[in-house]
């Protein structure tokens, strides 16, 4: 049974990486939605109705005021601006065309169409997201608890007997910074909480890659961290740079982080059917998973209501798997640290 699932994850992870159709978006090509957009940021006008914020400035900040005399950022970032409105009015105005001609939803500038919720842009993933960072602070937190407090400490040293104590809360800060941004940036879209969002989620795949590999082969001397880490930390650096001051491709990081996501859940399964861990039933689970949730990013749909879509299924299969992560490192601390006091007695 484990061997064919094992086979089922691994036929799936290559297809995923290497075959998996990423769509790029052809909404905000269109000339009637361009053609909308030009117009709304110029006037303000819209077919039903106006843009109050472009009727004054087109700005997304009034930059012509002296610094003390605009408004802080918290303020600024929970007020639309004349071109996140055009933006969704225009979108909301060319997906009502297309459903009058009984044409399906398409997406715009990488995204679909979301029905705001006040200030939220997308209330079910920004909630989800929240809450999902809320469960890895609780899981880094008892994990900090267990190997500082509760387990045995080195006599000659007071370290940690488990030798990935530190690495593991360098992924727990990652992992604490990835989710808060994801809370932000689908709260409200904007240039800044976009390039932040996808700076932290590259940032938190490379780590973990990172971390998988040295755990599963067990890499403890700091000079062949370094081996291991630097090829990979130049790319996941030189990609973030990427995105952030090049371009913002969408498709391409939909493949990376596909395949680096892909990568490290095949080394879990694989690393705990081989060495028969103890905690290898959750690591199955958490590949599942995992690999489900890379399947609903890649083959997505539309949101549901306006509301729903496959990244917000994503979301919502990653509040019970961070909980079932976190008491997979906490039990193979305990592991690691018994055996060790085994060893040195």
């Amino acid at each position: 049974m484990g061997r064919s699932l094992l086979l089922f994850l691994l036929v799936l992870g290559f297809e995923l990486v290497f075959f998996g159709a990423v769509h790029g978006s052809e909404g905000d090509a269109h000339p009637l939605y361009m053609e909308c957009i030009d117009q709304c940021e110029k006037t303000g006008a819209l077919k039903e109705g106006s843009v109050k914020h472009c009727m004054t400035s087109s700005d997304d900040f009034p930059s012509d005021d002296p610094w003390y005399k605009q408004e802080p950022l918290y303020l600024q970032w929970k007020e639309w601006n004349c071109k996140s409105d055009c933006r969704y009015h225009c979108m909301m105005q060319r997906e009502k065309e297309r459903e009058e001609l009984g044409l399906g939803p398409i997406k715009y500038h990488g995204k679909w169409l979301f029905k705001r919720v006040s200030v939220f842009q997308e209330p079910l993933s920004a909630i989800l997201s929240a809450l999902t960072l809320l469960v890895q602070f609780n899981g880094w937190l008892s994990f900090f608890l267990l190997v500082h407090y509760k387990l045995p400490l080195r006599p000659e040293t007071r370290k940690t007997y488990y030798e990935f104590t530190g690495l593991w809360h360098i992924y727990g800060i990652f992992s604490m910074n990835a989710w808060f941004w994801s809370s932000i940036y689908h709260s409200r879209y904007a240039d800044w909480t976009e390039k932040f969002y996808y700076s932290s989620a590259v940032a938190l795949l490379g780590f973990s890659l990172i971390l998988s590999i040295m755990r599963a082969f067990n890499v403890r001397a700091e000079a062949s961290r370094v081996m291991v880490a630097a090829p990979l930390l130049a790319f996941f650096t030189t990609h973030i740079l990427y995105l952030n001051f090049y371009r913002l491709d969408y498709s391409l990081n939909t493949k990376v982080c596909v395949a680096i996501g892909t990568a490290q859940l095949l080394i879990w399964a694989i690393w705990g059917s081989v060495t028969r861990h103890p905690s290898g039933a959750k690591l199955w689970v958490i590949a599942i998973g995992g690999i489900s949730a890379v399947v609903l990013e890649i083959y997505d749909f539309p949101p549901y209501m306006g509301y729903a879509d496959a990244h917000a299924v994503c979301f919502l299969l990653a509040v019970p798997l961070s909980y079932l992560w976190w008491s997979f490192v906490k039990e193979d601390a305990e592991l690691r640290t018994l055996t060790i006091m085994k060893k040195t007695k």
